[in-house]
């Protein structure tokens, strides 16, 4: 079956090292024109280390990028998929460059972000544009996938792991326990220029409302910016520690924000704020990601269907319509002051 006016789809993710010999050169395309004290490199480079040098993050999109060809079959839609990073190989640059090569004249790029921020949509975008100015005459176009975070089956996958988790808490915490859901924090300009604060607050109400849970909070974690910069808070281990002064015994954390768990979940989550709930002595489950859950793999279906066939329904729930799926110009500002001209 035709796709429409595309014939291929590119996954764009963040990208990670494959062994101890890339986790620097790999932090230093990550870092490149930011302002990030020496010391925090360090400590992220030490979070890597930890596992053998190799970022969860890559066997986590081969795994959807397979589960993806799959739900693409089911649908009729011969779209070849392409998988590309910002920071480290394949690089979106040679990943555009080979599309070129197979002949692809315009494909749909899904970003591994579910919300609209700087460094988690514009950011992707302006890589590929940038591929494809260099390119110059006759290089593919691409189209962004809206964002999905208040789409049913993203929601619905939320619910159902949240629910998984608090069946492992004991029985008599469950009443009482609090949920945290966790997302990137992001400097506060960058924040004040998009959705980002909107749509978590948003999606994590929406899945609050379809699993029954009666005490939640939006938290942050793994800024990487000197502490003299703004960025988004309460932070959650923080969290952990007001909780616990209140007299709170257990906490489910929902790392709402990311759709697999990979450094920032398992690090930051699965051993900081574990080992500290574990000295407070909290006890603390968290729920799983969305990886390659079945209603996961079908909303990207769902999205990729109405992009190709424009009488697909284009759903959402709560008070807010479903994303654009052209970006406004001025979208989503990475908050940084203009570089003065050369």
């Amino acid at each position: 079956m035709s796709a429409g006016p595309y014939d291929a789809l590119l996954i764009m993710s963040f990208g990670g090292p494959d062994g101890m010999s890339d986790v620097m050169p790999f932090l230093d395309n990550v870092l490149r024109g930011k302002n990030v004290p020496e010391e925090r490199k360090r400590e992220v480079a030490h979070h890597y280390e930890l596992f053998g040098g190799v970022s969860p993050i890559n066997l986590q999109n081969r795994q959807l990028q397979v589960a993806l060809e799959a739900e693409l079959e089911r649908r009729g839609l011969a779209l070849p998929i392409y998988m590309g990073n910002r920071n480290w190989h394949p690089l979106v640059g040679d990943t555009v460059r080979r599309m070129q090569a197979d002949g692809v004249k315009r494909f749909l790029t899904f970003v591994t972000s579910g919300f609209s921020c700087y460094s988690g949509c514009r950011q992707y975008r302006e890589d590929i544009a940038r591929v494809i100015g260099e390119l110059g005459e006759g290089a593919p176009v691409s189209d962004k996938i809206r964002v999905y975070y208040n789409h049913p089956l993203f929601v619905d996958v939320q619910r159902r792991h949240w629910q998984q988790a608090a069946q492992r808490l004991p029985a008599d915490l469950r009443p009482d326990a609090v949920t945290l859901f966790t997302a990137h924090s992001i400097p506060g300009a960058m924040a004040a220029g998009c959705d980002y604060e909107v749509q978590l607050q948003e999606a994590a109400r929406l899945t609050a409302e379809a699993a029954h849970i009666p005490n939640w909070k939006l938290v942050y974690q793994s800024r990487s910016g000197p502490p003299s910069q703004p960025w988004l808070e309460p932070d959650v281990c923080d969290t952990l520690r007001t909780l616990h002064a209140q007299g709170v015994k257990a906490v489910i954390l929902d790392p709402i924000g990311f759709i697999s768990d990979h450094m920032e979940v398992l690090y930051d989550l699965d051993r900081e704020a574990k080992e500290l709930a574990q000295e407070l002595g909290m006890t603390l489950v968290r729920a799983a990601t969305p990886g390659t859950h079945p209603h996961f793999v079908q909303m990207i279906g769902e999205l990729i269907q109405e992009r190709v066939d424009p009488a697909t329904p284009r759903r959402a729930l709560g008070m807010r319509p479903p994303n654009h799926d052209v970006c406004p110009v001025n979208c989503c500002p990475s908050g940084r002051p203009a570089m003065p001209p050369r």
